[in-house]
């Protein structure tokens, strides 16, 4: 089945919608999770099929279920929330692919440092109300100015994970 997508205007539903993070720590033996609560993200699809967009998201949603850590990762150590209270990915081309993959290039934007960014993503629901898009990749935390590392406790990749529900922008 090819997926097809009516050209327009097209807004995140943050209330189905979720941006995730994961990162092994203290020598790989904790995998700290966490989720960013506050998503707002929309987007075009163009007559040519492709897709143009934002997402956004506030570090201070960030939630791992424990506040000590939670306030840590806020600090200038990591996010530096109070001097970059947003994460933003512009995407500037999305092209769908084999059936149900969407390839995407776009800027992920973390701490005032922007890079490039190129991902897949996969179709997985859609309906008349709108899509849904699953994606998961590997970031190295460190290009964005997070180098912090007590004692070597945090090595390798951080992973995100996002479900995107977007529907039809309501004029």
């Amino acid at each position: 089945m090819t997926v097809t997508v009516e050209t327009g205007q097209w807004q995140l539903d943050a209330t189905a919608s979720s941006v995730g993070i994961r990162h092994r720590t203290m020598w790989g033996l904790v995998t700290v999770k966490g989720v960013f609560g506050a998503l707002d993200g929309r987007g075009e699809v163009r007559s040519d099929g492709s897709a143009v967009g934002t997402l956004t998201f506030l570090v201070a949603s960030l939630d791992t279920k424990n506040a000590k850590r939670d306030t840590h990762l806020r600090s200038e150590h990591f996010f530096d929330a109070d001097h970059h209270p947003e994460i933003t990915f512009a995407a500037r081309s999305a092209e769908l692919r084999d059936e149900d993959q969407v390839h995407v290039v776009g800027q992920l934007t973390v701490r005032g440092i922007s890079r490039p960014l190129s991902l897949t993503a996969r179709v997985t629901d859609r309906d008349a109300a709108g899509l849904t898009l699953h994606t998961e990749f590997g970031l190295d935390r460190e290009q964005f100015g997070m180098g912090w590392n007590q004692l070597g406790m945090i090595r390798g990749r951080t992973t995100v994970t996002a479900a995107l529900r977007f529907t039809r922008a309501t004029a």
